[in-house]
Protein backbone atom coordinates (compact mmCIF):
# COMPACT_ATOMS: atom_id res chain seq x y z
CA UNK A 1 0.00 0.00 0.00
CA UNK A 2 1.34 3.72 -0.85
CA UNK A 3 1.92 5.76 1.90
CA UNK A 4 2.12 9.59 1.61
CA UNK A 5 3.01 12.02 5.21
CA UNK A 6 0.05 13.61 6.27
CA UNK A 7 -0.34 17.00 7.19
CA UNK A 8 -1.24 17.69 10.96
CA UNK A 9 -2.17 21.03 12.02
CA UNK A 10 -3.08 22.87 14.94
CA UNK A 11 -6.93 22.68 15.36
CA UNK A 12 -9.70 25.47 16.35
CA UNK A 13 -11.57 25.45 19.56
CA UNK A 14 -14.14 23.22 17.81
CA UNK A 15 -11.55 21.09 17.75
CA UNK A 16 -11.25 20.94 13.75
CA UNK A 17 -8.90 21.99 11.32
CA UNK A 18 -8.93 25.50 10.28
CA UNK A 19 -9.28 26.24 6.41
CA UNK A 20 -5.48 27.00 5.70
CA UNK A 21 -4.57 23.85 7.94
CA UNK A 22 -8.01 21.66 5.54
CA UNK A 23 -6.35 22.93 2.82
CA UNK A 24 -2.61 21.42 3.22
CA UNK A 25 -4.51 18.06 4.33
CA UNK A 26 -6.22 18.06 1.35
CA UNK A 27 -2.97 18.69 -0.75
CA UNK A 28 -1.71 15.77 1.31
CA UNK A 29 -3.91 13.30 0.31
CA UNK A 30 -4.04 14.31 -3.34
CA UNK A 31 -0.55 14.08 -3.44
CA UNK A 32 -0.81 10.38 -2.39
CA UNK A 33 -3.53 9.51 -4.58
CA UNK A 34 -0.76 10.84 -6.77
CA UNK A 35 1.56 8.60 -5.55
CA UNK A 36 0.17 5.39 -6.43
CA UNK A 37 -0.02 6.21 -10.25
CA UNK A 38 3.75 5.62 -9.77
CA UNK A 39 3.48 2.22 -8.11
CA UNK A 40 0.25 1.35 -10.69
CA UNK A 41 1.79 2.94 -13.75
CA UNK A 42 -0.63 0.56 -15.94
CA UNK A 43 -3.46 3.15 -14.88
CA UNK A 44 -1.99 5.71 -16.86
CA UNK A 45 -1.72 3.75 -19.65
CA UNK A 46 -5.36 2.94 -19.41
CA UNK A 47 -5.86 6.64 -19.52
CA UNK A 48 -4.04 7.34 -22.43
CA UNK A 49 -5.18 4.23 -24.27
CA UNK A 50 -8.88 4.50 -23.68
CA UNK A 51 -9.56 8.18 -25.69
CA UNK A 52 -7.20 6.93 -28.47
CA UNK A 53 -8.93 4.50 -29.03
CA UNK A 54 -12.40 6.47 -29.07
CA UNK A 55 -11.28 9.37 -30.77
CA UNK A 56 -10.01 6.51 -33.62
CA UNK A 57 -12.98 4.59 -34.00
CA UNK A 58 -15.27 7.73 -34.21
CA UNK A 59 -13.50 9.57 -37.00
CA UNK A 60 -12.03 6.44 -38.83
CA UNK A 61 -15.50 4.39 -38.62
CA UNK A 62 -17.78 6.88 -37.82
CA UNK A 63 -17.06 10.00 -40.16
CA UNK A 64 -17.95 9.13 -43.32
CA UNK A 65 -21.32 8.12 -42.76
CA UNK A 66 -22.13 11.01 -40.22
CA UNK A 67 -20.31 13.91 -42.04
CA UNK A 68 -19.39 12.35 -45.36
CA UNK A 69 -16.08 12.81 -44.43
CA UNK A 70 -13.58 12.05 -41.54
CA UNK A 71 -11.92 15.42 -41.17
CA UNK A 72 -15.55 17.70 -41.48
CA UNK A 73 -16.66 15.01 -38.59
CA UNK A 74 -13.23 15.42 -36.33
CA UNK A 75 -13.66 19.19 -36.64
CA UNK A 76 -17.50 18.19 -35.13
CA UNK A 77 -16.85 14.86 -32.51
CA UNK A 78 -13.66 16.14 -31.11
CA UNK A 79 -15.26 18.45 -28.50
CA UNK A 80 -18.25 16.24 -27.91
CA UNK A 81 -15.58 12.65 -27.54
CA UNK A 82 -13.61 15.10 -25.10
CA UNK A 83 -16.98 15.98 -23.04
CA UNK A 84 -17.79 12.35 -23.04
CA UNK A 85 -14.08 11.10 -21.62
CA UNK A 86 -14.07 13.29 -18.97
CA UNK A 87 -17.60 12.68 -17.59
CA UNK A 88 -16.75 8.53 -17.71
CA UNK A 89 -13.24 9.09 -16.19
CA UNK A 90 -15.20 10.38 -12.93
CA UNK A 91 -16.23 6.51 -12.01
CA UNK A 92 -13.10 6.13 -11.11
CA UNK A 93 -13.59 8.71 -8.20
CA UNK A 94 -16.52 6.20 -7.03
CA UNK A 95 -14.49 3.44 -7.81
CA UNK A 96 -11.09 4.22 -5.74
CA UNK A 97 -13.73 5.62 -2.68
CA UNK A 98 -15.79 2.59 -2.95
CA UNK A 99 -12.08 0.37 -2.77
CA UNK A 100 -10.81 2.18 -0.21
CA UNK A 101 -13.89 2.16 2.04
CA UNK A 102 -14.25 -1.68 1.79
CA UNK A 103 -10.53 -1.58 2.99
CA UNK A 104 -10.41 0.00 5.57
CA UNK A 105 -8.18 2.54 4.53
CA UNK A 106 -10.73 5.50 5.77
CA UNK A 107 -11.01 3.99 8.83
CA UNK A 108 -7.55 4.94 9.18
CA UNK A 109 -8.03 8.46 8.29
CA UNK A 110 -10.84 8.97 10.82
CA UNK A 111 -8.50 7.94 13.34
CA UNK A 112 -5.79 11.10 12.25
CA UNK A 113 -6.60 14.39 13.30
CA UNK A 114 -7.67 15.55 10.04
CA UNK A 115 -10.87 17.17 8.57
CA UNK A 116 -13.59 14.28 7.66
CA UNK A 117 -13.76 15.58 4.42
CA UNK A 118 -10.03 15.59 3.31
CA UNK A 119 -9.58 11.85 2.00
CA UNK A 120 -12.64 12.78 -0.15
CA UNK A 121 -11.60 15.95 -1.83
CA UNK A 122 -7.87 14.92 -1.80
CA UNK A 123 -9.09 11.82 -3.83
CA UNK A 124 -11.28 14.03 -6.29
CA UNK A 125 -8.63 16.56 -6.86
CA UNK A 126 -5.89 13.99 -7.48
CA UNK A 127 -8.39 12.97 -10.74
CA UNK A 128 -8.34 16.01 -12.02
CA UNK A 129 -4.67 15.26 -13.03
CA UNK A 130 -5.97 12.50 -15.08
CA UNK A 131 -9.02 14.50 -16.85
CA UNK A 132 -5.84 16.84 -17.75
CA UNK A 133 -3.64 14.36 -18.86
CA UNK A 134 -6.59 12.28 -20.95
CA UNK A 135 -7.99 16.05 -22.66
CA UNK A 136 -3.73 16.67 -23.69
CA UNK A 137 -3.54 12.99 -24.98
CA UNK A 138 -7.16 13.61 -27.11
CA UNK A 139 -6.06 17.15 -28.01
CA UNK A 140 -3.10 15.73 -29.29
CA UNK A 141 -3.64 13.28 -31.47
CA UNK A 142 -7.01 15.37 -32.82
CA UNK A 143 -4.32 18.02 -34.44
CA UNK A 144 -2.00 15.22 -35.62
CA UNK A 145 -5.58 13.71 -37.75
CA UNK A 146 -5.95 17.66 -38.79
CA UNK A 147 -7.86 19.04 -36.21
CA UNK A 148 -7.91 22.54 -36.70
CA UNK A 149 -7.47 24.36 -32.96
CA UNK A 150 -8.42 27.77 -32.75
CA UNK A 151 -5.76 29.14 -30.20
CA UNK A 152 -3.82 27.78 -27.17
CA UNK A 153 -5.48 30.14 -25.01
CA UNK A 154 -8.62 28.19 -26.04
CA UNK A 155 -7.11 25.16 -25.22
CA UNK A 156 -6.55 26.12 -21.69
CA UNK A 157 -9.72 27.63 -21.49
CA UNK A 158 -11.21 24.67 -22.49
CA UNK A 159 -9.17 22.48 -20.48
CA UNK A 160 -10.37 24.79 -16.99
CA UNK A 161 -14.01 24.36 -18.16
CA UNK A 162 -13.83 20.41 -18.53
CA UNK A 163 -12.19 20.04 -14.78
CA UNK A 164 -14.77 22.48 -13.68
CA UNK A 165 -17.77 20.30 -14.98
CA UNK A 166 -15.49 16.94 -13.87
CA UNK A 167 -15.14 18.20 -10.53
CA UNK A 168 -18.74 18.67 -9.98
CA UNK A 169 -19.71 15.55 -11.76
CA UNK A 170 -16.98 13.62 -9.34
CA UNK A 171 -19.69 14.02 -6.20
CA UNK A 172 -22.12 11.84 -8.26
CA UNK A 173 -19.83 9.39 -8.25
CA UNK A 174 -18.53 10.26 -4.55
CA UNK A 175 -22.07 9.47 -3.64
CA UNK A 176 -21.98 6.13 -5.42
CA UNK A 177 -19.06 5.09 -4.03
CA UNK A 178 -20.07 5.46 -0.86
CA UNK A 179 -23.42 4.31 -0.95
CA UNK A 180 -22.56 0.94 -3.36
CA UNK A 181 -21.46 -2.20 -1.81
CA UNK A 182 -18.93 -2.96 -4.63
CA UNK A 183 -16.83 -1.52 -7.51
CA UNK A 184 -19.17 -3.56 -9.68
CA UNK A 185 -22.14 -1.60 -8.42
CA UNK A 186 -20.78 1.83 -8.46
CA UNK A 187 -19.66 1.07 -12.30
CA UNK A 188 -23.26 0.03 -12.89
CA UNK A 189 -24.90 2.82 -11.60
CA UNK A 190 -22.53 5.54 -12.83
CA UNK A 191 -23.18 3.49 -16.67
CA UNK A 192 -26.81 4.20 -16.41
CA UNK A 193 -26.80 7.97 -15.92
CA UNK A 194 -24.03 8.37 -18.31
CA UNK A 195 -24.41 6.51 -20.76
CA UNK A 196 -28.09 8.40 -21.54
CA UNK A 197 -26.44 11.57 -20.99
CA UNK A 198 -23.89 10.97 -23.75
CA UNK A 199 -25.56 9.13 -26.51
CA UNK A 200 -28.88 12.13 -26.26
CA UNK A 201 -27.03 14.66 -26.29
CA UNK A 202 -25.40 16.69 -29.66
CA UNK A 203 -21.73 15.38 -28.53
CA UNK A 204 -21.55 13.22 -31.54
CA UNK A 205 -25.17 14.06 -33.81
CA UNK A 206 -26.34 17.44 -34.64
CA UNK A 207 -29.59 17.67 -32.40
CA UNK A 208 -31.81 18.58 -35.63
CA UNK A 209 -31.64 15.09 -36.57
CA UNK A 210 -32.92 13.05 -33.61
CA UNK A 211 -36.64 12.59 -32.95
CA UNK A 212 -38.61 15.90 -31.52
CA UNK A 213 -38.66 14.61 -27.73
CA UNK A 214 -35.05 13.68 -27.92
CA UNK A 215 -34.35 16.47 -29.74
CA UNK A 216 -36.30 18.73 -26.89
CA UNK A 217 -34.13 17.10 -24.11
CA UNK A 218 -30.83 17.17 -26.17
CA UNK A 219 -30.91 21.15 -25.96
CA UNK A 220 -31.15 21.72 -22.06
CA UNK A 221 -28.89 18.14 -22.19
CA UNK A 222 -25.52 19.35 -19.94
CA UNK A 223 -23.64 17.30 -22.08
CA UNK A 224 -24.65 18.85 -25.01
CA UNK A 225 -23.88 22.27 -23.52
CA UNK A 226 -20.52 21.03 -22.37
CA UNK A 227 -19.80 19.66 -26.07
CA UNK A 228 -20.65 22.97 -27.66
CA UNK A 229 -18.16 24.48 -24.78
CA UNK A 230 -15.40 22.26 -25.71
CA UNK A 231 -15.87 23.25 -29.96
CA UNK A 232 -16.25 27.34 -29.00
CA UNK A 233 -13.05 27.04 -27.42
CA UNK A 234 -11.50 24.82 -29.54
CA UNK A 235 -12.31 25.31 -32.98
CA UNK A 236 -15.23 27.12 -33.83
CA UNK A 237 -19.08 27.82 -32.38
CA UNK A 238 -20.80 30.11 -29.39
CA UNK A 239 -19.01 30.26 -26.76
CA UNK A 240 -21.03 32.32 -24.13
CA UNK A 241 -24.15 30.53 -23.84
CA UNK A 242 -23.03 27.28 -23.95
CA UNK A 243 -20.18 28.19 -21.15
CA UNK A 244 -23.05 30.00 -18.92
CA UNK A 245 -25.25 26.53 -19.35
CA UNK A 246 -22.29 24.69 -18.31
CA UNK A 247 -21.42 26.51 -15.86
CA UNK A 248 -25.19 26.32 -14.50
CA UNK A 249 -25.35 22.90 -14.97
CA UNK A 250 -21.95 22.09 -12.78
CA UNK A 251 -22.93 24.36 -9.93
CA UNK A 252 -26.69 22.68 -9.89
CA UNK A 253 -24.98 19.38 -9.66
CA UNK A 254 -22.16 20.29 -7.10
CA UNK A 255 -25.11 21.84 -5.06
CA UNK A 256 -27.49 18.54 -5.59
CA UNK A 257 -24.86 15.79 -4.79
CA UNK A 258 -21.88 17.19 -2.77
CA UNK A 259 -23.99 17.66 0.33
CA UNK A 260 -25.53 14.35 -0.58
CA UNK A 261 -22.33 12.62 -0.88
CA UNK A 262 -20.98 14.28 2.26
CA UNK A 263 -24.16 12.93 4.76
CA UNK A 264 -23.69 9.81 3.64
CA UNK A 265 -19.79 9.48 4.10
CA UNK A 266 -20.71 10.57 7.43
CA UNK A 267 -23.07 8.50 7.85
CA UNK A 268 -20.56 5.42 6.64
CA UNK A 269 -17.94 6.78 9.02
CA UNK A 270 -20.01 6.59 12.17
Amino acid sequence: MTTATIAVEPTDVAGRPGPAATARQILSMAWRQMVRIKHNPFELVDLSLSPVMFLLLFVYVFGGQMAGSTDVYLQYVLGGLIAQNAIFLTMYTGTGINADLRKGVYDRFRSLPIARSAPLAGKIFADMFKQVWSIAIMLGLGVLMGFELRSVVGALAAAVVLVVFALAMSWFSVLAGVLADSEEKVQIYAFVLIMPLTFTSDAFVRIETLPGPLEAWAEVNPVSHLARSMRGLLSEGPVAEPLMWTTVWAAAIFLVTAPLAMRAYKRKMI
